[in-house]
């Protein structure tokens, strides 16, 4: 868990988490699926110039040899976050998981956890 006093990438989140506010304050909740939100999303990220890769791919390794797929993460921002995209009623401990996993797997310390299906935007912060 992260300490308030030592949160990683603060400003960075912050900035992220409020253009993910205003995506979900004009799409509405829940009525537009993940890739319309994610559209929506770069085109701000673009008009902001805040710089960001769109399905990013990672390797999995196992036992020293590589898998043949690969880890998609929706967004890395800025070189140094990952920001997962749901679009459902409830975050759930698989998507935590999953978001876990694309930090172990891309050596990133923060990933974004955002769900726009519900009437306030719910997202979590989780640190590896």
């Amino acid at each position: 868990m992260e300490d308030k006093k030592h949160l990683v990438y603060p400003e960075e989140s912050y900035k992220i988490i409020g253009i993910c506010m205003q995506v979900h304050k004009h799409l509405g909740r829940g009525g537009f699926s993940e890739i319309v939100i994610k559209d929506a999303l770069q085109y701000e990220f673009d008009l902001q110039k805040i710089k960001f890769e769109r399905e990013v791919g990672y390797e999995v390794e196992y036992k020293g040899v590589v898998m043949p797929h690969k880890f998609f993460a929706d967004f890395v921002m800025m070189d140094k976050i990952i920001l997962e995209v749901k679009n459902c009623s409830t975050l759930t401990p698989n998507h935590i998981a999953q978001s876990l996993n694309y930090l172990a797997v891309s050596k990133l310390k923060l990933a974004l956890l955002v769900n726009f299906g519900n009437p306030s935007l719910e997202y979590k912060r989780l640190v590896l």
